[in-house]
């Protein structure tokens, strides 16, 4: 690494701890603040009792559970309805058609989930409307979605002898009102000082500096391209000095994006689009942003059991992972391709060596480079945010083995909001009960015995995702339909398959972009992926939650084992590492690993 990089990683982890602290604070204080007389309890009060809810009602595991699915069954809909109508819907200027059953579908999936995986190119399929009552509100409420599923499962080990864990619906509201849209709006504002546009306008048709010349396929009688006797594509020279530019409200879309950990771009090229993320500066706070709210729900986490400890440790164990991670990203891509040097400048020792130094630059934006786009990949993939400003496909084998991995842990590191937290709490009960075992003591987590019922829980939510991972790449490695989106063959094309399945199930909805995915096949694949990859999870954790919030509080005794401190961060890490990790360490092997020791065995 040079030193723009290390000055770079280090100014993000300071600007990064600096903030969490009174987020984490604040977030606690919106979530669990009591029913007493102030403006905000009687805003509230008069919206619930609008929609009928009852404030005061505390819900069992089960209750909160099925508002949490029915919430997001009736947002399914709702997206999915848009894009099949979007022709006759208002706020669309480039008349631009309904999108197809399948792709609504996995769409309508992918951003209920918090995914936000994206088949399509978002200026050439979205209306307006569609973008902003569709995708944008969904932003908002699959975020709320993972905020509330941790909130509840912190109550469970702050309770003691509890029937409930919550209102869902009140936590709902708390969570997109006094956390989510705030700090949208004025990271919204920032965006569009910056240059991020935000309008209703029709697509631009400008004038270019220079005429752009390309290749027209040229056309018989009938409007079909033309073949030679070879079947190659008859092609005649043509250009054009016009480019049309996309319009639309961006900056309110992007704001909620990266806060959410969503990352659904309003283009195709997401945040490599300068319309999008226009400067480094602009890029350096999206990254700021993304990690912001898990990283603040740690301290949140410490805030509402009474130990702010127990919230550092979770945070340090993240920290530490991530830190390790994207200094091997930025290494590896900083490392270049030794074939390309080897071409570009020869076979000396000393040429090729300087070349290697300039590292690869391929698939990334010249304004960003190689650290900052190394460092947002595994940034945006440490968290379930499906944002990129550079094309992990373009990554060296190894330097896009790190995002991939990444995703794989679970996105624990630091996570999407809410599930990264409730993510790393499941790794951190793990991890007492293997402690436990270890010494012969039943375990215990905050005071709380962790016995069968929370191991089963704990069992499926861990397994859940790798299940859905390692079965869907074997499904489309083995059939016709899966082969058929490969663009690479060999390793890279298999690393392509393993990718968007990691990135489906886990719910981040970053891709190589080298996989042909927007098919029947595809669709309705990922889509079961992504359902069940999140409330797979979310399930049980719940059910963690209820059966925790039931159980009294154990006083701390001499055998038992601390949560905080040095120890702890090392057997939770050594649990997300070993535990979330091993279960793809063959299908790794095939993709990126055999990928890496071809490159330089070439070499």
């Amino acid at each position: 690494m040079n030193h723009h990089a290390w000055l770079l990683l280090g100014l993000f982890m300071i600007a990064l701890l600096l903030l969490v602290r009174p987020v984490g604070i604040g977030i606690a204080r919106v979530m669990m603040m009591g029913n007493r007389e102030t403006w905000v309890s009687r805003f509230e009060e008069a919206v619930f009792r609008a929609c009928g809810i009852q404030r005061d009602e505390d819900m069992s595991w089960r209750k909160y559970a099925l508002a949490v699915l029915l919430f997001n069954a009736l947002g399914l809909l709702v997206v999915y309805a848009l894009q099949r109508l979007q022709v006759w819907l208002p706020l669309n200027p480039q008349d631009l058609a309904n999108v197809s059953a399948d792709s609504s579908f996995n769409t309508a999936v992918s951003f209920v989930t918090n995914t936000n995986w994206q088949g399509y190119g978002g200026e050439s399929t979205m209306g307006y409307l569609t973008q902003m009552l569709g995708l944008t509100v969904q932003n908002f409420l699959s975020a709320a979605t993972g905020i509330v599923v941790a909130i509840a499962f912190i109550r469970g080990f702050a309770r003691h002898s509890a029937a409930g864990i919550g209102n869902a619906w009140v936590d709902l509201f708390r969570a997109t009102s006094w956390i989510l849209v705030p700090l949208s709006l004025a990271f919204a504002l920032f965006l569009a000082s910056q240059g991020v546009i935000q309008n209703f306008d029709a697509y631009q048709d400008v004038t270019t500096l220079e005429a752009t010349k390309y290749d027209n396929p040229r056309l018989d009688a009938d409007g079909q391209p033309l073949k030679d006797e070879k079947g190659n594509l008859v092609t005649e020279p043509a250009s054009t000095a016009t480019q049309t530019l996309a319009m639309g409200p961006v900056a309110s879309q992007e704001a909620i994006k990266m806060l959410g950990t969503n990352g659904g771009g309003f283009f195709n090229a997401n945040s490599a689009h300068p319309f999008e993320n226009p400067t480094p500066l602009v890029n350096f706070l999206e990254m700021l942003a993304i990690f912001l709210i898990p990283g603040a729900l740690c301290i949140a986490f410490g805030c509402i059991v009474g130990d702010e400890r127990q919230g550092w440790t979770l945070l340090a164990a993240m920290v530490l992972i991530f830190v390790t991670f994207a200094i091997a990203a930025i290494g590896f891509e900083q490392q270049g391709n030794p074939l390309l040097a080897r071409v570009a400048v020869g076979d000396t020792t000393s040429v090729t060596t300087t070349a290697l130094t300039a590292g690869n630059m391929e698939g990334k934006e010249t304004r960003f480079g190689i650290a900052d786009s190394a460092l947002f990949a595994v940034v945006t993939t440490g968290a379930s945010c499906g944002a990129v400003n550079s094309m992990h496909d373009s990554f060296t084998p190894l330097g896009g083995a790190v995002p991939l991995v990444m995703i794989q842990l679970g996105e624990v590191v630091f996570g999407g909001v809410g599930s990264g937290l409730y993510g790393m709490l499941i790794f951190a009960v793990l991890a007492v009960f293997i402690a436990g075992l270890m010494i012969g003591r039943t375990p215990e987590y905050l005071g709380k015995k962790i016995e069968s019922h929370e191991m089963k829980m704990t069992s499926i939510a861990i397994l859940a995702t790798p299940l859905l991972v390692l079965v869907g790449t074997a499904i489309a490695v083995m059939t016709e339909a899966g082969r058929a989106g490969i663009a690479n063959p060999g390793a890279h094309g298999f690393s392509e398959i393993l990718y968007a399945l990691s990135s489906a199930a886990n719910n981040n909805g970053s891709a190589f972009a080298g996989l042909s995915v927007n098919t029947p096949f595809y669709n309705v694949l990922l889509a079961v992926a992504m359902w069940f990859g999140r409330f797979a999870v979310i399930v049980p954790v719940l059910a963690m939650a209820g059966s925790l919030a039931a159980k009294k509080r154990i006083p701390v005794t001499a055998g038992t084992l601390p949560t905080h401190g040095p120890l702890f961060v090392a057997l939770l890490i050594g649990t997300v590492l070993l535990v979330g990790l091993l279960n793809y360490v063959p299908a790794l092997a095939l993709g990126p690993v055999v990928e890496h020791l071809v490159l330089w065995s070439a070499h």
